[in-house]
């Protein structure tokens, strides 16, 4: 197995080259569909018709917004957790669908990257439902890891015989230091899904937006320890904000 790794618009892409064909580790965005392709028959020297499934580890825009057309260039299936398909499902769900787009913009333009399009469905329809602990159909050497947290369906991919796990967005950097992502749904699990992958017989960790990491780098009980005890999400932080504007002096 060798792990390529791509500079996507606003995150890191991991594609796996196989004797069997190529695994895409997530479905990064729509604005990187060009360069995967550009790079399986350019660099690789591959048919597209080799890009064989496509992992998508939550439905934020730099993970899935690329997954649709990519399966139609290339037919490759598309693989997510179940929950996955009603992420942005309802009035609530289309009204998040649009704020992570405009945010992906943002983190794009702090990035000095000019703008692309990268609008998505919000509605998945995947090909495969994966399940914690199971295998990846057809690259059976990779295994689903549940890791709930950033939103109630991320998953992680562990590859045994190499010791390396995709993580996604279950760290981040900030100011040089490792942070849990924004946002955090599910703060009880997210804690749960770190000493998860804590306590994994993996030694690098690859992350969509933070360089490879040892793992006998990572200080896990630290961040544990100081994870949100309480949802950081669109959702709160208005209402927090709306509180605020609203709270009544005791002394009034």
């Amino acid at each position: 197995m060798q792990l390529h790794t791509l500079e996507g618009y606003i995150q890191n892409i991991f594609l796996a080259e196989q004797p069997q064909g190529l695994l895409l580790l997530d479905g990064c965005s729509r604005a990187d569909v060009d360069m995967v392709c550009a790079f399986i028959t350019d660099t690789l020297g591959r048919p597209l018709s080799d890009l064989k499934l496509i992992v998508v580890t939550h439905m934020h825009p730099d993970h899935a917004g690329g997954a649709i057309p990519l399966k139609k260039r290339t037919g490759a299936r598309i693989a997510a957790h179940p929950k996955a398909a009603k992420w942005y499902a309802g009035v609530m769900g289309r009204t998040a669908h649009i704020i992570d787009v405009a945010l992906m913009y943002w983190v794009a333009q702090r990035l000095g990257k000019d703008r692309r399009l990268a609008w998505y469905a919000p509605i998945l329809k995947p090909d495969i439902n994966l399940s914690d602990q199971q295998t990846l159909p057809g690259f059976e050497d990779w295994q689903v890891i549940y890791t709930p947290g950033h939103t109630d369906h991320d998953l992680s991919l562990y590859h045994g015989p190499s010791g390396q796990v995709y993580v996604a967005d279950l760290l981040v950097k900030v100011k040089g230091q490792l942070h849990p992502p924004y946002p955090i749904c599910h703060p009880n699990q997210y804690r749960q899904s770190l000493h998860k992958v804590a306590t994994m017989q993996a030694h690098t960790l690859f992350c969509a937006h933070v360089k490879p990491l040892q793992a006998s780098d990572i200080d896990f009980e630290h961040i544990i320890a100081n994870a949100p005890v309480l949802p950081k999400n669109h959702w709160h932080a208005t209402k927090n904000r709306v509180i605020k504007k609203l709270r009544i002096p005791r002394n009034a």
